[in-house]
């Protein structure tokens, strides 16, 4: 039996079953769950887990915070799910069906502007040094 068995049942339970998952991926400490309903998801049950540090919602994610040990969890989860995983960039255009027109735009702007602002500062800098 595994080191998470039984975590990885009770957070697949709580966020609603593998039928409310559309998509899962991790990054170095976290879960990333794009939910087909993110109202069917228990928060307080989750938070309430030992190996969760914390949730919240981003971008159209549901974020579960595990730790350094998300690796492992991880792939205990689909593994047990039977359910495939999916990379960052997968789970960002899943996850853009969750958000508003609005937030769509803004998400947008954001992946087109946050390249160009060290590019911005840098020439304010040499023009802040030339005077």
């Amino acid at each position: 039996m595994s080191k998470f068995a039984n975590d990885v049942k009770e957070l697949l339970e709580y966020v609603g079953g593998k039928e409310n998952i559309a998509a899962v991926s991790h990054c170095a400490t976290r879960m990333r769950f794009v939910l087909n309903d993110p109202k069917k998801a228990d928060v307080k049950k989750i938070d309430a887990m030992k190996v969760v540090k914390g949730t919240f919602t981003q971008a159209g994610q549901f974020q579960v915070i595990i730790g350094n040990e998300v690796p492992v969890f991880y792939n205990e989860f689909v593994r047990y799910a039977g359910i495939e995983g999916v990379s960052k960039e997968e789970a960002k255009k899943a996850a853009r069906q969750n958000m508003s027109l609005l937030q769509r735009l803004i998400s947008h702007l954001g992946e087109i502007f946050a390249p160009l602002i060290p590019a911005i500062v840098v020439g304010g800098l040499i023009l802040g040094f030339r005077t």
